[in-house]
């Protein structure tokens, strides 16, 4: 039998595409600190310069790789290997202008960038350089749809297929067939993301948000990734930009799929998505109740106040963006509880947010309901649908397993992040946080502190988790078993 072993060449191939890419995106950041007539532009161009030169040399090195095709376990291999290239190439910038010094906290922020989490260890965001600014923001951009997907779109020019790359990277992107080549699946997506986000920049521009803030806030509401360029996030600016963030977030949350459909015109179908239709459910209830609370509790609130903070922070959270307008951590037991429920949600599969999934909760809500009608009704034949198909018990099987792996693995993960801070709701919070990609968590990482005062230990388990909630668990866990070395 055959040995099916593993080609570290395409491996290294791969991770130098995404070398060049990153560097491309790179030079952008450079372009603005020269516009600013930035001091550290000559860094800048030397973090571009050092990317790009390592990313061609491996290249050339690497070059008859071109026209491999990777197997599953070369695939998995490579997802990971490419978040984690990302990762350790973006703290580059950071490094080199002394933005932030520590390879420590770099990493955390370029990892916590790259996965869209929005977690920072900056206490004072606006005295970085807007180019900087604009790094970090771009880091979100880049990978809230996935270097991965991005490469895919361009493959069949570099002469390298990507079918499983792409079902590894974003495996649950196609519940709803949007074409029949990968390709195409790939570019869609991008024709939709570049969409919304020019989108949102003109109505943030119309609002009196300057380009340069438009842009990065852009950048970042549709990544959901939650990096703001102000030290308060996004509660200095006006009624009308937090409203606008907060309908660009919702959007950002709905499976792009959905989009797609609309923009086909094929609008019957889009509107009879069940995943869309509990999402925009668990936003309205959640998002109603929190306004009750907040203008209940809070007599200096008016109607309109409460209801802007209550389904800001509701879209911020379920759709894993991380952007604040208020502390939530000040809002009365019942209100964090909300906030807490919402974090292990999570937004619509097939979109760039984050946690668990609604499809997944919808799917599992109807497995009970279906066993409990087995209890009482034993020899019924019945079968779990979804948009009008019948699922296949394999399928409902794999997200049940899901659900009780993730839980279990949150559960052991704040036990372990106990170690280092002593303080349930800080680790909950942060584990929390990190799996799903929000941002901001409890106790001592809430909206208005950072993760700066966290042992490096912590950091870099967070890290870890940031990378197993952005590949949704099995992509990475599977690495590490016995079984996917064996040849």
């Amino acid at each position: 039998m055959k040995k099916n072993k593993i080609n570290s060449a395409l491996l290294l191939h791969f991770v130098s595409i995404v070398m060049i890419f990153e560097s491309i995106f790179m030079l952008v950041a450079v372009g603005i600190s020269f516009f600013y007539r930035e001091t550290i532009a000559l860094r800048m161009l030397l973090s571009f310069g050092t990317t790009m030169t390592f990313g061609l040399l491996l290249n050339a090195l690497t070059y008859k790789q071109r026209k491999n095709e990777p197997n599953v376990r070369e695939s998995f291999i490579i997802v990971s290997l490419g978040w984690i290239t990302m990762g350790l190439v973006g703290t580059i910038p950071y490094l080199l202008t002394h933005s932030i010094p520590s390879f420590t906290n770099a990493f955390f922020e370029s990892f916590s960038g790259f996965t869209t989490t929005g977690s920072s260890i900056l206490s004072d965001i606006e005295a970085l350089p807007k180019s900087i600014l604009f790094w970090r923001a771009e880091t979100h951009w880049i990978g809230g749809m996935g270097i991965i997907v991005l490469v895919i779109a361009i493959m069949p020019f570099l002469k390298i297929h990507g079918l499983y790359l792409f079902y590894s990277e974003a495996s649950s992107i196609d519940n709803d067939k949007m074409s029949t080549r990968i390709t195409k699946v790939a570019r869609n997506l991008w024709f939709i993301y570049l969409g919304l986000t020019v989108s949102e920049i003109l109505f943030l521009c119309l609002g009196g948000m300057s380009f340069f803030d438009s842009v990065c806030h852009a950048f970042a509401t549709v990544a959901t990734g939650g990096f703001s360029t102000k030290n308060d996030s996004i509660a200095s600016f006006s009624p009308y930009i937090q409203y606008v963030i907060t309908v660009f977030m919702l959007l950002s949350g709905i499976n792009f799929a959905v989009h797609f459909l609309m923009l086909k015109k094929n609008f019957k179908k889009a509107l009879k998505n069940e995943e869309m239709h509990l999402y925009l459910a668990i936003i309205l209830i959640t998002g109603t109740l929190l306004t009750y609370i907040l203008y209940k509790q809070h007599p200096d609130y008016n109607l309109e106040y409460a209801f802007r903070n209550a389904f800001f922070q509701v879209v911020s959270i379920i759709t894993a963006t991380g952007f604040a307008t208020a502390d939530y951590l000040q809002w009365p037991v019942f209100g964090i509880a909300l906030i807490a429920f919402l974090m292990l949600i999570g937004a619509s599969a097939g979109s760039t947010g984050g946690g668990i999934k609604v499809i997944r909760h919808l799917i599992a809500f109807r497995k009970i309901k279906f066993q409990f009608k087995k209890i009482l009704f034993p020899n019924r034949v019945s079968v779990i649908h979804y948009n009008g198909r019948a699922m296949k018990e394999e399928f409902v099987r794999q997200i049940m397993t899901f659900i009780f792996t993730y839980l279990i693995l949150l559960i052991a993960s704040t036990l372990i992040m106990m170690l280092w801070t002593e303080d349930l709701p800080t680790s909950f919070g942060a584990v929390a946080t990190s799996m799903a990609g929000i941002g901001p968590g409890f106790g001592s990482v809430g909206p208005v502190s950072n993760f700066l005062h966290l042992p490096a230990g912590a950091k870099y388990f967070l890290t870890f988790l940031m990378l197993v909630g952005r590949l949704e668990i099995y992509a990475v866990v599977v690495v590490f078993t016995r079984t996917f070395w064996r040849d």
